[in-house]
């Protein structure tokens, strides 16, 4: 074989190989792989704004604005009463923004009148994905329903499983107690990591995100446990709370390991409910993964 004719077989093997990386998939662990996600909490204050006004079109417009694939709400009524016109707020909310949802009541009350449906409240996710499997896993409370309360498990620690362009996401959504006494924090703390453990292990490679009011600032002793596991995607933000004029965090995204965060942001939003929301830009690993 001639120089020549060396030169020119060396050179198409070379062309051969470039064109093969080219079209290669990228490995697992490159950012190419990764999954967008962009999701959000709001505590929606059954529709009721910081003016005291239940106005489920301007709570709507808000959540709309959000642009988020998946929302984690606390505070929401389904048939609950007058003060959210006895309305299914959760599912006249994804009516109107298209999405799919699902429920979890903390309370499940009996009706007003025995053809009339349950009086509930509870949390919920919105998501723009299929819901694969929802749960309402029970963590310590102290019911405002009981006139004379004592800690015990109760529901509404809200649970869905959806699959985000083939990877498989396990969104956890909570309302922690509101007492200044951090007690029953402490309990639900330990609650949820027991059960978010249980859920990874029973689906490993699932990526995890917790998102809720947590009733507590990110320095809270009791919340300490939730970073081991946890990392709070919002560090550094804006408060959240009240939502006129915030004087401090306690809405959460949470993210666990195969979770990256790319931003973080607190809208603000000042009348549809008396939180603001956090919206969180994150992408999911592929296979093993790293925080």
């Amino acid at each position: 074989m001639s120089a020549r004719a060396r030169v020119l077989v060396q050179l198409s093997a070379a062309v051969a190989l470039f064109t093969l990386a080219a079209a290669a998939p990228p490995a697992s662990g490159d950012r190419g792989s990764a999954v967008p996600l962009r999701i959000a909490t709001y505590n929606i204050h059954a529709g009721t704004g910081s003016d005291g006004v239940f106005d489920l079109d301007r709570q709507a417009a808000a959540l709309r604005a959000l642009d988020a694939d998946v929302i984690g709400l606390q505070e929401v009524d389904v048939h609950w009463g007058a003060r959210s016109g006895d309305l299914d707020v959760a599912g006249e909310l994804a009516r109107r923004l298209g999405m799919r949802v699902s429920f979890a009541p903390i309370y499940s009350l009996d009706p007003v009148t025995a053809q009339g449906p349950r009086r509930e409240y509870g949390v919920a996710v919105l998501s723009r994905f299929p819901v694969r499997a929802a749960a309402n896993h029970e963590i310590t409370r102290l019911s405002t329903q009981d006139e004379d309360p004592a800690p015990a498990p109760a529901p509404g620690f809200g649970e869905v499983t959806l699959k985000v362009r083939g990877v498989p996401v396990q969104v956890f959504v909570t309302h922690l107690d509101y007492r200044a006494d951090p007690a029953v924090r402490v309990a639900q703390v330990a609650d949820t990591r027991r059960i978010m453990a249980r859920e990874r292990a029973a689906r490993p490679g699932a990526r995890q995100v917790l998102l809720g009011d947590f009733n507590a600032e990110p320095s809270a002793p009791e919340l300490g446990p939730l970073w081991r596991e946890l990392r709070d995607a919002a560090a550094g933000a804006p408060g959240t709370y009240p939502a006129a004029g915030p004087v401090k965090r306690i809405d959460y995204v949470a993210v666990g390991r195969g979770v990256r965060v790319h931003g973080v942001s607190v809208p603000e939003e000042a009348v549809a409910s008396d939180h603001r929301p956090v919206v969180a830009e994150l992408t999911l690993a592929r296979g093993a993964g790293r925080r």
